[in-house]
């Protein structure tokens, strides 16, 4: 099984669908008019397209990702020490959302040299 672009981009449920289709509808502003119309363009914008998305999923405590991945069913034994030990604090005590540590879980990241806390 393999997640599509949907599948983290897309919430699932029908209310928070809908406000994610009206956000992007910037996306596609962005392509009409040039600013983000050819891969060139879009690369050079990568880094502040990125933020917007990990700002986004920090705000909805990575909802697209809970939609798979629920917190009540992970089996630390079956994950790294580091993982288990992430999990098992950072994520259960809320100070820590999936995104906080998973960027790039998908895309290969932008530069990331001037991204607080990287």
């Amino acid at each position: 099984m393999q997640a599509t672009c949907p599948d983290c981009h897309v919430p699932h449920e029908w209310t928070n669908k809908i406000a994610r289709k009206m956000q992007a509808s910037k996306e596609v502003w962005g392509k009409i008019f040039g600013t983000i119309n050819t891969r060139e363009k879009c690369l050079a914008n990568r880094k502040r397209l990125a933020e917007h998305e990990w700002a986004r999923l920090k705000a909805n405590d990575s909802l697209e990702c809970q939609n798979c991945h629920n917190f009540d069913y992970m089996d630390f034994t079956a994950q790294s020490d580091r993982a288990a030990a992430m999990h098992s604090t950072s994520l259960a005590s809320g100070e820590k959302s999936c995104i906080d540590c998973h960027k790039g879980i998908a895309h290969q990241l932008p530069d990331m040299d001037s991204v607080e806390g990287w």
